[in-house]
């Protein structure tokens, strides 16, 4: 390829090219993500059920904030940040625990209660005048939706429920509300951009590519289909058996769902909500997942299953062999995104063409383009463009 072949770029109607490759690796288009997305967005911390009892907590670490969720005395679950509101130091430690009736800081031992209130501080003598009812943990926006506990950090979107709307009815048939946690919330490194990873998840062409697992259990039932917050995935089991064991074993042995509709029973579907939460509903199981950006070039995926209780041997059996179908993927779509995380630094790319069936990624592209209008460049401006494009 000649010089000039490289530096120009055609003139093409942005809705049907994808995001360009400077943002998947730039600085300064990462601090203004995380300013006019990320914040605003809603992050899945947990499901109600992994704070059973009052005094339970679950905690999440997001773009340098750490969030607790605790169910306090009245049994109503809580989110606040994870700080002091005497001299900023980390209160509770680990992804989950119990703090019993109250939470202290073990910095200065300034003590709060589970539903928040400052309730008692040593020396207190010395604060003279302070207002206990204005320190007590600082609260995030929180919302329940089918029993998942979302929080943000700043307004903009809508609710979770208006965001889901168009698939409550579908939703609401696999009883979220009752689920329960199997095992526990896993962090795994990538060393690529966060889009990418949220890009692959809602690109369909490259299931019968690249996962021929997929292609054995689907067939050529794979659809895909972009709402105006939500991506939707979804396969039908085909009733021919794979060649592969673990999954034709999975088709013979998954059993019968009591409380699933029978156009359900047999179907994988795949969720994406705007912009780095995912669900992957089974029959026997969920799993959630999140696109945790580090850095421009670092990502940690957060992962844990939800189940209804069954001990039936079928359903553990199905479960058991569902984590291994699945294993495989990961692996797969592991090296896909590594390859393309490695491809977006080449001077040859700056943005590719979308098929009409790309329906996820042009969705994906217009949102980010009407957020951050930078992101419609197909090369990065010059160093400091981002001055005065950030909130004071």
């Amino acid at each position: 390829m000649s010089a000039s072949a490289i530096d120009s770029v055609p003139a093409v109607d942005e809705s049907s090219v994808s995001l360009p490759a400077w943002i998947y690796r730039d600085p300064e288009f990462f601090e203004l993500e995380q300013e006019r997305i990320l914040r605003t967005s809603w992050q899945l911390v947990c499901h109600v059920s992994d704070v059973p009892q009052p005094g339970d907590y679950h905690t999440f670490e997001f773009l340098g904030e750490s969030v607790i969720v605790v169910r306090g005395e009245d049994g109503q679950v809580r989110s606040f940040y994870n700080v002091c509101r005497h001299r900023a130091a980390r209160l509770l430690d680990g992804p989950k625990g119990h703090c019993g009736r109250r939470i202290t800081c073990p910095y200065h031992a300034w003590t709060y209660a589970t539903d928040g209130r400052l309730i008692g501080l040593p020396q207190r003598e010395a604060f003279k005048g302070l207002d206990r009812t204005l320190h007590g943990l600082a609260p995030l926006e929180q919302e329940i939706f089918l029993g998942f506990v979302f929080v943000r950090f700043a307004p903009g979107l809508p609710s979770v429920r208006d965001m889901a709307a168009p698939y409550l009815d579908e939703l609401t048939a696999y009883r979220f509300e009752a689920l329960v946690p199997q095992g526990r919330v896993t962090l795994r490194p990538r060393s690529v951009n966060w889009k990418n990873i949220a890009d692959n998840y809602s690109d369909g062409l490259h299931i019968p590519v690249a996962h021929p697992g997929l292609t054995r259990l689907f067939g050529d039932t794979y659809g895909i289909e972009a709402g105006p917050w939500i991506d939707r995935m979804w396969g039908r089991l085909s009733e021919t058996p794979s060649r592969q064991w673990s999954e034709a074993l999975y088709q013979r042995l998954l059993p019968q769902v009591g409380h699933l509709p029978q156009d359900r029973q047999r179907v994988w579907v795949y969720f994406k909500l705007w912009p780095n939460v995912a669900f992957d509903i089974y029959p026997d199981q969920v799993d959630f997942m999140q696109f945790l950006p580090i850095s421009p070039t670092e990502t940690l995926i957060r992962e844990i299953a939800y189940v209804h209780p069954d001990d039936r041997r079928e359903m553990r059996a199905a479960r058991y062999l569902n984590w291994r179908i699945n294993r495989q993927v990961n692996r797969e779509d592991t090296e896909l995104i590594a390859r393309v995380q490695i491809g977006m630094g080449s001077q040859s790319y700056t943005v590719g063409p979308l098929g009409q069936s790309e329906v996820c990624l042009r969705s994906f592209a217009r949102r980010m383009h009407s957020l951050i209008p930078q992101s419609r460049e197909p090369r990065a401006p010059g160093r400091g463009w981002s001055v005065g494009h950030r909130s004071r």
